[in-house]
């Protein structure tokens, strides 16, 4: 399962994924995606991910498809916080870290969803929409 989750900072996607994720999941995460891209110079990505199993076929296949699309496109993004315990993602998001040096990466356990959540709403100096508000304030 994929959902969306809020978060008060409006550059930042925000979901939550477990068990299985099947493609329908998926496009409605990426549909949110593209409108905070159209909405926001620079946007941001959390994914809370607990007891994840698998992406169905057609899932995974969206997945690398956006994916790839998403290669010449990466000005778009700023940061993107993985918060999990599991450790098979943490290494899988070691390597993406290595591999998209554009786009800020890291893991959080779980126990800091609140750091991973500040940490993504925050922009660069000059790059906030209002530039009285600097992102997430929440804990």
């Amino acid at each position: 399962m994929l959902d969306l989750i809020s978060h008060p900072a409006e550059h930042v996607v925000a979901m939550k994924a477990s068990g299985v994720v099947t493609a329908q999941e998926l496009q409605r995460a990426i549909d949110a995606i593209e409108a905070a891209k159209r909405a926001h110079p620079r946007v941001s990505l959390v994914v809370e991910i607990d007891g994840l199993r698998w992406l169905t076929l057609t899932a995974l296949l969206k997945d690398l498809g956006y994916g790839l699309t998403q290669l010449g496109d990466l000005k778009h993004y700023h940061r993107a916080a993985v918060v999990t315990d599991q450790e098979w993602v943490k290494h899988l998001t070691h390597l993406e870290d290595r591999l998209f040096k554009a786009v800020e990466l890291r893991t959080f356990p779980m126990r800091d969803h609140a750091a991973a959540m500040a940490w993504v709403g925050d922009l660069p100096r000059g790059e906030h929409e209002n530039p009285e508000d600097d992102g997430y304030h929440g804990a």
